[in-house]
Parts: structure tokens; C-alpha cells; sequence
């Protein structure tokens, strides 16, 4: 978690819990306003999807179907 993040964080626990709720629901309006279908990934996603590809392990969509049970 970034330093900036953990400040935010500690900001929010001083306020009152209905004026966490105001801000919680304000963060969410400004995430969907930058991507209003999440669809972006975010530092981490891109990390993990980047790891995941150069694993250059996969499975058949057979095996996954029937890992799932399908």
C-alpha cells in the first residue's frame, strides 16, 4: 500500500462514521467515473495478469470445464 494511501487511510479514521460513509461513497463515484465498466486493471491486476503470462503454464478449456464441474 502506498505511503500516500495509508495517510488517506489515517485521515478517514478521524472523522466521524457518517462522514466515512460520505467519503467511502465519494471514492466509489470517482472510481466509476475513471472506469465505469471495470475494465482498467489496477498496478496489481496488471503484476499479477504479467506473472501469470510469462508462467507459461496453461490448461485446455476442457480441463478448466472440468475443474469447474461443468
Amino acid at each position: 500500500m502506498s505511503e500516500q494511501i495509508t495517510k488517506t487511510l489515517e485521515l478517514l479514521e478521524m472523522l466521524p462514521e457518517a462522514d466515512q460513509l460520505f467519503a467511502y461513497e465519494f471514492v466509489k463515484k470517482l472510481v466509476l467515473a475513471w472506469d465505469p465498466d471495470y475494465t482498467k486493471l489496477t498496478a496489481a491486476e496488471k503484476t499479477a495478469l504479467e506473472n501469470a503470462l510469462n508462467d507459461n503454464s496453461s490448461i485446455t478449456h476442457e480441463e478448466l470445464m472440468k475443474e469447474l464441474g461443468l
